[in-house]
Parts: structure tokens; sequence; C-alpha cells
């Protein structure tokens, strides 16, 4: 899903390596912070794929002082000027081609958007996804974690007496996170659903459960 964060970035702003891995170590947290290692392979492949482009600034042309030999020594003198001063820094941005494919990603709604590893990345990103999808995606987060829960617990069950304090103790507090999670996903799915129940009543005065119309005129 690295890919996937990378455009979303870009999607807003061009940004260079170093600000786009600062971005996203900020966006994902520090627990999964990226490498220049990870980045820059990523950054290659996207750009052979035509998904993105980069481009590198401009450095300026250095000024040459007229010399006493004349315009030619000047000319001379110009083509054999290094050019001095810090490389200018990669700038990376989306192509039309790359605002599609990220349309066409973060309009799925699929298994692959609730698993541990890209649910974190597809939610980071839900002010570019229709609410609907949104839904969709909570939901499933949240029938995936319910199904792991049982699991766990079944489990846990059968092994209880065979395990250590310690074991148990870990056991618990990793049941205690998923129903953590599972307490803050019925929390967004029910406001992603009032908002959308909202925007319903607002395109529909008419609705049952729409506000009472006003008064049409005065006097």
């Amino acid at each position: 899903m690295l890919e996937t964060a990378i455009l979303g970035l870009l999607n807003s702003a061009p940004l260079h390596g170093y600000e786009l891995r600062k971005r996203l170590n900020l966006l994902l947290g520090s627990f999964r912070a990226f490498s220049y290692g990870t980045l820059y392979p990523a950054l290659k492949s996207l750009v052979t794929r035509g998904l993105i482009e980069a481009t590198e600034p401009e450095l300026p042309v250095p000024a040459v002082r007229p010399t006493r030999s004349g315009s030619r020594a000047s000319a001379r003198q110009a083509s054999k000027a290094p050019l001095t001063g810090r490389r200018g820094r990669i700038v990376y941005r989306l192509t039309p081609e790359g605002k599609e494919h990220l349309q066409t990603v973060l309009a799925s709604s699929g298994p692959a958007a609730w698993e541990d590893e890209s649910f974190d990345v597809r939610f980071a990103f839900f002010a570019q996804t229709d609410a609907e999808t949104r839904i969709r995606i909570l939901e499933g987060r949240r029938t995936r974690l319910t199904e792991r829960l049982e699991a766990v617990r079944e489990s846990a069950a059968r092994t209880r007496e065979r395990l250590d304090e310690y074991t148990l103790e870990l056991q618990r507090h990793g049941l205690e996170q998923v129903e953590r999670e599972v307490r803050w996903l019925d929390g967004l799915i029910t406001t992603e659903r009032d908002r959308a129940l909202g925007r319903d009543r607002d395109h529909n005065p008419g609705a049952p459960g729409a506000p009472a119309q006003r008064n049409k005129e005065r006097g």
C-alpha cells in the first residue's frame, strides 16, 4: 500500500522525496516509518509506469563578467564556467494516468481494503473517498475483526489451562486491543450513516424524517 500512500499525498501537491518521506511518516505514524531504501524504488516504479513524473528544478546559469579580451573570451569563459551550488531536489507530481489510477484504488472496497496492511492507508485518505465506499470499508473491517475476536476467544477457552500467567496476560491484552478497535469502528460507522442520512434529507425535503418545511413566504 506504499504506492497508494504516495499517490494520495501527491494528489494534494507535488513533493520532493525528502518532504514526501516526512509526510508518509507523519501520515502513517512512527511504527510504520519508511526508509529511503523503501521509498525510492517505489517512486522509480511509479515513474516507469507513468503514474507520476519526476522533474528537477533548473539551476541558474552563473553570471560571467566581461574580460579585456572581448566578447569571444567571455563566451569561452562562460562555456567553461562550472555549475556551482547544491543540486536541485527532484520534485514528483501526479500524472493524469496517476490520478485515474488513484481514484480507481480509492473507489475499491473489497477485502484487500480491510486487512491490517492496507486499512490504515485507506483510512488516511478517507477525505478523498466517497461516503458509500467509506462505510463499506468500515463495515468490512469490523466484520473481519469480529471474526478474529471469536477465533481468539475460542482458542483462549481451549488452551487457558495450558498457558502460563504471562501468556494469558498477553492474550488478554490482544483481545482488549481488538475490542477497542471494534468499538471505534462502531462509532465511525454510526457517524458516517448519520451524515449520509442528513445528506439524503437535504436533497429530499419531503422524505420521511426530514425537518418540517419553513413558511414559504411572509405576510
